[in-house]
């Protein structure tokens, strides 16, 4: 076998490779995201709020010394507002912005699965014509018959309201 050879198997090898996923449900659909983002996943405990925030910004957690910033995912996609349950949780991410890493937590319905996914099974993200952005989603994976979106965290907002969320948290600390 030639160095060429072994070149285009240990590329095809790199271009097959899997990721995984922690999956969570909001509002009956299933999103996931990098596995290796995920900090810890916690149950909803009520938040300090935040005065002069977006409605999505639910406030923020000491986290063992850490303040982190929380948000509701239903209210940053435009979904309608639900009561917290028990099977409510924060999961708590590592967020790369212009600031350097942060931690922020996600308000979601509930914790759905792991699944690992090649990334020949990814499809693009539909195109909106421009009028809704899709920056945040990685792309679209069939996981037993279920459609998931895949979001990338770190442009789940914007570099404006990362800066605000940072700033805000601050303040409280």
């Amino acid at each position: 076998m030639n160095f060429e050879n072994i070149q285009s198997q240990e590329a095809a090898i790199a271009s097959n490779q899997n990721q995984q996923y922690l999956t969570f449900i909001l509002e009956g659909e299933e999103y996931g995201v990098d596995i290796l983002k995920v900090h810890e996943i916690k149950g909803w405990s009520p938040t300090t709020p935040i005065p002069n925030t977006p409605n999505y910004m639910k406030g923020v957690i000491n986290l063992r010394g850490t303040i982190v910033p929380v948000i509701d995912l239903r209210q940053r996609f435009g979904l309608e507002a639900l009561v917290y349950g028990p099977t409510t949780v924060v999961i708590v991410l590592n967020v790369t912005s212009e600031r350097g890493e942060q931690v922020m937590g996600m308000v979601v319905d509930a914790v759905s699965d792991t699944h690992t996914i090649s990334r020949e099974l990814l499809k693009p993200a539909p195109d909106m014509g421009g009028v809704i952005s899709t920056d945040f989603i990685t792309g679209l994976a069939t996981v037993e018959e279920k459609m998931v979106i895949l979001l990338d965290i770190d442009h789940l907002l914007s570099a404006e309201e990362m800066t605000a969320l940072s700033v805000a948290s601050e303040r409280r600390a």
